[in-house]
């Protein structure tokens, strides 16, 4: 059986092969491809795709590692060397992730489509989705910025000292 260090390795190898190729294409192939005013490179819509398939992937592994590491960490207390308890911090986390996302997502559901001075539309459905990443990014800044101010003042250490 291979092991995950090669696993990941070769992986690794075979994502830079292939954003190396595509970037080549799209840089390389077809730039000079005049539209009226603007130039359109011919491998445009295979580095987008390969941007779409780049995000989801790395969303799915985020997804996956979050319920690894919660599961994992299940069955004992949680705790590693530092007495950190790792199993309640990726569960908050997780918590305050998905909240945010909520947060940020319900107050948009009944949003327009916007509309441009050149008359461009965007969709409804991706105003609202991002304006739920904006909101879910400025409170996951905010927890994190009180966790900061937390910490350093101690109050946690000193609550937990007997």
């Amino acid at each position: 059986m291979i092991k995950t260090e090669k696993l990941s390795r070769y992986a690794l190898n075979a994502c830079i092969v292939v954003i190396l190729v595509i970037f080549g294409l799209f840089f390389g192939v077809g730039y000079d491809n005049p539209q009226g005013d603007y130039n359109a490179p011919q491998f445009t819509e295979v580095l987008m795709y390969l941007m779409y398939v780049m995000t989801v992937v790395t969303a799915l592994l985020a997804v996956w590692s979050a319920i690894k590491s919660v599961k994992d960490s299940m069955g004992g207390n949680g705790e590693n060397l530092s007495g950190v308890p790792g199993s309640k911090v990726s569960l908050f986390s997780i918590i305050i992730m998905l909240v945010s996302l909520a947060v940020g997502f319900f107050p948009n559901m009944n949003e327009t489509e916007f509309v441009t001075a050149s008359g461009a539309v965007t969709s409804a459905t991706m105003v609202t989705i991002t304006d739920m990443f904006i909101i879910s990014i400025y409170i996951m800044l905010a927890v994190a910025a009180l966790a900061v101010v937390i910490n350093m003042s101690g109050i946690i250490k000193k609550s937990g000292i007997k």
